[in-house]
């Protein structure tokens, strides 16, 4: 399978207004996935995660997507650390 090209919201947005206009004129949603230029999966999915927002929240949710797996991250080294030093100061190693 091919990976395809990664959309910010930024160009999400956009595609998926124009796939709306398109489908509130008649087009089947498989053309106006076509017309935008991605998979009918694609558009589902957009619609899903994206449907209703405007720019500026698309991009907050994003960011806040992005800060949300660094903080995750963040934890579970410092949980690791802490099994770590757990296991030291047991003596178990």
């Amino acid at each position: 399978m091919a990976q395809g090209k990664k959309y910010s919201a930024e160009e999400i947005i956009p595609k998926l207004r124009e796939a709306e206009v398109l489908m509130s004129q008649g087009t089947t949603q498989e053309l106006a996935a076509k017309q935008i230029g991605v998979s009918t999966q694609t558009l589902i999915r957009w619609r899903k995660e994206y449907g209703g927002l405007r720019m500026d929240q698309a991009k907050r949710m994003k960011e806040l997507e992005k800060e949300n797996a660094r903080l995750k991250r963040l934890l579970a080294d410092a949980e690791l650390d802490k099994a770590i030093l757990k296991e030291a100061a047991s003596g178990n190693f």
